[in-house]
């Protein structure tokens, strides 16, 4: 999974990636990109590496971003400070 990321300082504003990819980013009055959610879906992939590879001021990137962690799972035996056996019942 990617997710798109922008160079703030790189960018002039001239729009071209919201021309490349308007399915996520749009532009504000001035032209500078404007993202609702950064996260590529697959099917819009190869289409979001172009609009990155034709910005005239390479200010957008994909940066690969890992799957979240499961839920750690409780532990099934209950720990007491002297290391005996807790009480049952």
């Amino acid at each position: 999974m990617n997710e798109l990321h922008i160079n703030w300082i790189a960018c002039d504003g001239r729009g071209l990636c919201a021309e490349l990819l308007p399915e996520l980013i749009s532009t504000d009055p001035w032209g500078y990109p404007l993202i609702t959610d950064a996260t590529v879906p697959d099917h819009l992939e190869e289409h979001a590496r172009r609009a990155a590879r034709l910005c005239p001021r390479l200010a957008i990137s994909l940066k690969a971003v890992s799957p979240p962690a499961p839920a750690a799972r409780p532990h099934r035996t209950q720990w007491t400070p002297a290391g005996t056996p807790a009480p049952r019942g």
